[in-house]
């Protein structure tokens, strides 16, 4: 019997700690790492962050959109590169923040969460922009698959802020309600000490603003996908007064910080952040 993806997530922070390692083969890395802007040299960027996470780090999350960019042969690469990580027993979460209605998103969570698809992975980023209620079909397979989810909620870019900081007719935030639902829909899951479903929340946001208590206990547990430290700015000392309560099961994702040491340096780049986060979060 698979264990549920809050478990595996545990068990992961456990051995290496929150850090993710993300797998974004942007035009200009391809060429500081000496490879050509095209899906081989993707393939073959991803392969080699595989083999360097590894080693010291227990998540990876692909950027689809940089693999997605070379067409049908940047979909072949990356099915290569999950079919790497998850063999290396990394847990994968494909960044792939995909949203829509009814059959649609559900065919895009078949897609992303099936087990046995070629681009399986074992958690989506997915939107809920368009309600909660919407994705419904996807967290529900995600829980009944061991998969797992994390829905956007409190996103870093500037333009979002007007959008998740709206109150609803009952005074909550869009991104404080994204969360309770979260939270509802994890409740509803039998067993279940860390929720299959998380959310994104930036950590370069002062989430107060987005009207999030993060001094709010949860059970089960939210995990928290935490975009923002290194290269962003964010700092790992403020990761507590930041997230609070969601801290214990927030996923520290770096990538431009960490993919800029080149294919010589990224496995001690990775070796190095990967100890002062566990230094610095416990």
């Amino acid at each position: 019997m698979s264990l549920d993806f809050g478990d595996v997530l545990e068990s992961a922070i456990l051995a290496y700690g929150p850090l993710c390692v993300g797998i974004d083969p942007h035009a200009f890395l391809l060429a500081d790492w000496g490879l050509p802007d095209s899906a081989a040299g993707a393939r073959e960027f991803g392969l080699r962050v595989v083999d360097a996470a590894a080693e010291s780090a227990g998540i990876v999350k692909p950027q689809v959109a940089f693999f997605e960019r070379h067409g049908s042969a940047g979909y072949a690469a990356l099915e290569a590169v999950l079919t790497a990580a998850r063999s290396a027993g990394l847990i994968v979460i494909a960044d792939v923040k995909r949203g829509d209605v009814g059959t649609s998103v559900g065919a895009y969570g078949e897609a992303w969460l099936t087990p046995g698809s070629p681009l399986e992975a074992d958690a989506m980023t997915i939107s809920a922009f368009q309600g909660v209620g919407s994705i419904a079909d996807v967290l529900q397979l995600a829980a009944d698959s061991g998969k797992g989810a994390f829905v956007l909620a409190a996103t870093s870019n500037l333009e979002a802020a007007a959008i998740q900081q709206a109150k609803l007719a009952d005074g909550r935030t869009v991104a404080r309600a994204i969360i309770d639902e979260v939270s509802a829909f994890n409740a509803t899951v039998d067993g279940a000490t860390i929720g299959p479903i998380g959310v994104v929340l930036g950590a370069t946001l002062d989430l107060a603003d987005f009207g999030i208590d993060t001094g709010q206990a949860f059970f089960p547990k939210v995990p928290v996908l935490a975009p923002g430290f290194g290269h962003q700015g964010a700092r790992l000392a403020d990761a507590a007064a930041i997230y609070g309560s969601l801290a214990r099961f927030a996923i520290v994702s770096e990538s431009r910080s960490i993919l800029a040491a080149g294919p010589q340096g990224i496995g001690a780049a990775v070796a190095e952040r990967a100890a002062e986060i566990r230094a610095a979060l416990g």
